[in-house]
Parts: structure tokens; sequence; C-alpha cells
């Protein structure tokens, strides 16, 4: 057994980076783009930063002045850091540091600009073709999300979002269409961008503006959207296994480790049903099948979810490859959590961990939860693994000869780095790691920039202004040596 034994990462793993159309590409006019949820996006300067819920919630009224205004200066997604017009420039500065892999994801509204159109827009087709052949002749892997908090704004208004059984038939046909157009040139796919988050802000996430819909049946709405959703996704499986058959698709959870507050039962309980739900969500699409625990839950919120004829076969029949996650913090829960001190962070709060240190946006930082997250997962599923998002948002400051040093940058992946390492040398199946963000973008929780998580600054501050130039910083030149030695050098 000990000729067995997990020395380091293993050969062929994936270092990279990860990003979202929408808060890097801009271009949001240019094209033939169509308006997405992500364009209805406000920096609302007068809230505070952990007022996360007051970020996300979107009125009719907003939605109705985004549709109506011209430009993107209230809008910051609308501009994101010029993707689309400098990926080449940024291409070849992850390829500096010496990427295999970066997660990006296709704009829905580039391809069918208000998800109904009989046919696809090719001129947003032909972007895709160009930024896949650029990763490609830098030796970078594309890892592309079919849906990252971007869907129509048509389908919205029109349709309700993903509350509407006839969104699943539209995002199939999305699905299909660059499936298809892609099938040579993409062999790591992902569905839904953190799925679960859907329950947390179901405007971003699913299109459901909650103020159309009785408060009493918002939950219900909620549930049903997100059932669409699992359908949806389990249908782009299916196509994805036809049309590329050697390719690999998986599921992306948000990872929201959580721990009891104390060692009573209480505690112990409450923290046990947290990670339950949280594992919902792949439950479903890992193992096919609604965990036996939401009836329960369903029935004591009066959730009735309406399925079609076939959707439990389509559930069962069409699962993952393989489990890919976000993990930014871990969250400590406790049945007397409304007396004690809280934290936020990814729209998920919960009472302060004491052990541990916070981010400026007081997220906490907790390396160890992400051996401990990887070990449970696996344990779990028996499925390859991917950490697809992990960083940290920070004020960085650049001097006059545009230096930046981030060390307590350098120091947070070094410590998740070392924590994951470890969780490979215990035995769990890792594909490979894309930190968050690689570059500098805009939030998508607060649409601000001087959140920021990149090893590249990008010359831009909240309101827009800026050259848009690049500039390493110090942390840039550590993750390449990590990328270059396969995480020996930490």
């Amino acid at each position: 057994m000990t000729d067995l034994l997990i020395k380091g990462f293993p050969k062929g793993f994936l270092w990279g980076g990860a990003v979202a159309a929408n808060q890097v590409e801009g271009g949001w006019n240019v094209g033939g783009k169509g308006l997405s949820t992500a364009d209805m996006a406000i920096h609302k300067k007068d809230l505070k930063r952990e007022e996360y819920e007051k970020h996300y919630k979107i009125s009719n009224q907003q939605i109705a002045d985004a549709i109506a205004a011209k430009d993107a200066s209230d809008y910051p997604k609308r501009r994101g850091i010029d993707f689309f017009h400098r990926y080449k420039q940024d291409m070849a500065l992850f390829a500096e540091m010496n990427f295999k892999v970066l997660r990006v994801s296709i704009a829905w509204t580039r391809i069918y600009p208000n998800g109904i159109e009989e046919q696809p827009n090719e001129e947003g087709l032909r972007f895709y073709d160009e930024l896949f052949d650029e990763m490609h002749k830098n030796g970078i892997e594309p890892l592309v999300t079919l849906s990252h908090y971007e869907m129509p704004i048509y389908l919205v208004n029109n349709y309700g979002g993903w509350s509407s059984r006839k969104t699943v038939d539209l995002f199939e046909k999305f699905s299909i269409t660059v499936l298809e157009r892609y099938q040579h040139k993409v062999k790591y796919w992902l569905t839904f961008n953190e799925i679960d988050s859907l329950i947390r802000h179901p405007f971003t996430s699913g299109g459901i503006v909650t103020e159309r819909f009785p408060a009493d049946e918002i939950e219900s709405v909620i549930y049903q959207a997100l059932h669409h959703q699992f359908v949806a996704s389990a249908l782009a499986v299916k196509h994805c296994k036809r049309i590329s058959p050697d390719a690999k698709i998986g599921c992306m959870l948000t990872r929201l480790l959580t721990y009891p507050e104390s060692c009573a039962p209480e505690d112990v309980l409450l923290a046990y049903q947290e990670n339950q739900l949280n594992y919902f969500f792949s439950d479903v699409q890992i193992r096919g099948r609604y965990p036996r625990h939401m009836t329960r839950r369903f029935a004591e919120k009066g959730i009735n979810i309406v399925m079609q004829p076939g959707d439990e076969e389509i559930l069962q029949q069409h699962t993952v490859d393989f489990l890919s996650f976000s993990y930014y913090m871990s969250l400590v829960t406790s049945v007397n959590a409304d007396k004690m001190d809280k934290v936020g962070g990814n729209i998920a709060g919960g009472v302060k961990n004491p052990y541990l240190k916070t981010t400026d946006w007081d997220w906490q930082i907790d390396p160890v939860g992400l051996r401990i997250a990887l070990n449970d997962m696996y344990d779990r599923y028996q499925i390859p693994l991917f950490v697809v998002e992990n960083g940290m948002g920070a004020v960085d400051k650049i001097d006059k000869d545009n230096q930046i040093n981030d060390d307590y940058r350098i120091e947070f992946f070094r410590s998740h780095l070392k924590e994951m390492k470890e969780a490979v040398k215990d035995g769990v199946e890792l594909m490979g790691y894309t930190s968050w963000a690689p570059i500098d973008l805009i939030s998508a929780s607060t649409s601000e920039m001087n959140k920021r998580y990149g090893f590249i600054y990008v010359d831009q501050d909240n309101d827009g202004n800026g050259t848009l130039e690049r500039y390493r910083k110090k942390s840039f030149y550590w993750y390449q040596e990590v990328i270059e030695t396969n995480g020996e050098y930490l």
C-alpha cells in the first residue's frame, strides 16, 4: 500500500483561472447582442458592501429604466473590462502564467439575443470561435459554463424567467447550438453556475422578479424554477454526450461548508441540516433524483414541485461526469444565532467564527475548510472534483511605478492550495483548480470594480474611469511559479 501513497498534484492537473462573460466582456450592444439580466445591475454607491440582498434585488422600475438606458454609465457589467476587444492581450498574460485551462461562459444573448429567435446570431457564435481558437493557440483548454447569471431579459419580461417551463425548451435549443458549434474546440463543460444560488438571488440566477409574484408563493416559484434548471441541466448533459462522447460535462455548486457553533446536539443537527441542504443541489445532478429529506422540507413549507411526465427519467438518465464548485469561506450556525455577532459573504451570512480572519468584505478565510469540503464531497459522490472558483476580493494599491505588492493575496492562495494538496494526498480525485478571478473584473454581488481578485490589475475604477491597461501584480509571478512546478512551489 505504501507504493500507492499520493505525494502531490497529478500529472496533467488543470491549473488556471475563471471568469464570467457578464463580468469581463463588455460590448453589451456590439455584434447583435441582446440585453441580459446582468445588464440590469447597477453599482449602488449608497449601499454598504454587506447589504448584499439590496445590491442584488431588482424591481420592475429598475428593469424598465435599464432597458431604456442608452449607455453603460450606471451599469458596470455592460462595460466589464473590455475583454470582448482585449481577449488576445489577456490570453497572452494567462499563457505567461502557464495556464492550462481558463473557465469562461457563453453569453446566451450573444447567441440568441432575446432567447426566442429561430436562428442563432452568427456574429456572436463567431466571437466565441475566435476566443476558443486564441485559447488553443496559447495552449489553454476552455472550460465553458453554459449559464452564468446572464439570461435574456426578454425571457424575464415575457415568460417569468426560469419559473416558466418554456424556458427549458429555449435553453435546450441554446445548449444544442453551442455544443454542436464548439464540439471540436471545447471538451470541458459546466451547465449552471452555482445552481443553488437561485434560492439566494432569484433574479440574478433565475430571472425571477419577486414583486411579480404573491409574497406567500415566492418560495414555491423559486423551487419550481430550480426544478426547471435541473431538467435543463440534464438535457444539456444528454446532448453533450450525444454530440461529443469524449467531452466531460459537470455541475457547479457553491460549497457553503457550515460548522456548528458549539458541540450542543441542537447546533450539530442544525449544521448537519444546512450542509445537507447545500448538497441537495448536487445530489439531484449526480445521483439523478431528489433526496428523500426534501420531501419533508417541501411539505412543511407547502411547496409542490410540478413535474412533467418523464422529468424523473431525464434526471436519472443524464447525470454529470464531475462536480465543480466554488469555495470562498465557511459558515457557522447556531440555534442562538440571533444573539451572536454576524458576518456576511457570497450572499450567505452566519455567526462569526472567532478562529478565522476575514477579508475586506467580511468573508471568513478558512483554508482548512477547503480540505474538509473536498474530502466530504469526494466521500459522498466518488466522482472527480474540480475547484472552479476560489479567491479573495481586496482593495489593491498601485504605486507610481505601477507595482502592486499583494502579499495578502499570495498568502490567501498559498494557504488554500496547501490544504487542497493535502486533500489530494488524502485520496481526493481532483481534476484542476481555477482561481476566481485571474484578472480584476466587475463584482458579481456589488457591481463594483474596487473589489479586486486578480493576479492582473486593470486600470478602471467603480465609475468606469481609467485606461483599462493591464499590470502584473506580485501574485502574478507567484502563481506562475506554482503552475510551473505543478504545485510544488507553495
